[in-house]
């Protein structure tokens, strides 16, 4: 199983955007370095303010490009909430995982306390990636 690492305030940052935007889908996007290591979590605007889909804010998006290319950066992954389930990805997030070498993460809240987990998806098929949580 691919391990990443990913340090413990960006994963507070999204269990805590998930808690604040609940009960609708929180959001957001994960800059990685050049060694595709998550460097950064940008929490945005799910403008479609729903429970079962997501949207990030496309100027917030183009905001989080141009500050994670100023630091050498790019966007590599997304995040997304569950405000009703585990943290899996549905039907609607593998038809829209459009880049197959992106880490997409879900904060699943629908068992009681925060679950966090990583995956790739590659042609439809989902692989489950250990995030390692780091100091």
């Amino acid at each position: 199983m691919e391990k990443v690492g990913i340090n413990v305030e960006m994963r507070d940052a999204m269990v805590a955007h998930a808690g604040f935007c609940f009960p609708e889908e929180a959001c957001g996007l994960i800059a990685v370095d050049a060694d595709n290591l998550p460097r950064m979590v940008y929490t945005t605007t799910n403008v479609d303010r729903s429970r079962v889909k997501f949207t990030v804010s496309p100027k917030e998006h183009y905001g989080a490009i141009r500050h994670a290319e100023s630091r050498g950066w790019t966007i590599g992954g997304s995040f997304h909430s569950h405000p009703d389930s585990s943290a899996f990805p549905s039907a609607r997030d593998i038809d829209g995982a459009l880049d197959p070498d992106w880490l997409y993460v879900i904060v699943g809240l629908g068992d009681g306390a925060p679950e966090v987990r990583g995956f790739r998806i590659r042609d439809y098929q989902v692989v489950e990636v250990a995030l390692m949580e780091m100091r």
